[in-house]
């Protein structure tokens, strides 16, 4: 075949699109086939350079990430003005999902690391798709409850833990009961 033609009539492979993409993803991970071919036509990729932010704390969210390539750091303001890391997310990951449904603030800050390619799905797309294809929806909404739950459960863990910790070491010491 001529080369100049080839490109026309060559496929991408599957395992690059996008649609292959999101099947790994956990909170999709209800969907098969033509359901991810469709969430594809419906997210949105989005580059970031390093060091770029993609949002702020505080900022009124709208829908989660797919990191495709690349590193995101996630971390939080403190009140002195220093910062605490939160997570370093990787390709594979995602964040934000707990703005697709529900418009709150950002809970956190969100800055690439490297030279990112993220795949955004944003609150009226699923709206749309809601109307549109209401299985689809159904299966993106239940793996998002499944994963929001799971974390859900792990924070309710950890706060026990950190609570038995506290009981058994007793309360802090104020400053009147330390003794030089």
């Amino acid at each position: 075949m001529n080369p100049i033609w080839s490109n026309i009539f060559r496929q991408q492979p599957e395992k690059d699109s996008v649609a292959y993409f999101l099947g790994t993803i956990p909170a999709f991970a209800e969907l098969k086939g033509r359901d991810l071919r469709y969430l594809e036509t419906m997210v949105h990729v989005r580059h970031y350079a390093a060091g770029e932010l993609i949002f702020a704390e505080g900022d009124v969210g709208s829908g989660m990430y797919a990191i495709r390539a690349g590193r995101v750091r996630i971390h939080r303001h403190l009140p002195d003005g220093g910062e605490e890391e939160l997570a370093l997310l990787e390709a594979g990951d995602f964040f934000g999902e707990a703005t697709l449904t529900s418009p709150s603030s950002r809970s956190a800050t969100a800055v690439a690391l490297d030279n990112c390619e993220l795949i955004g799905l944003f609150r009226a797309d699923l709206m749309e798709t809601m109307q549109k294809h209401p299985m689809i929806a159904s299966k993106v909404l239940l793996g998002l409850t499944r994963i929001l739950s799971e974390r859900l459960q792990t924070a309710a863990l950890e706060i026990y833990r950190l609570k038995d910790v506290q009981d058994t070491e007793g309360p802090p010491a104020s400053a009147s009961q330390i003794k030089d």
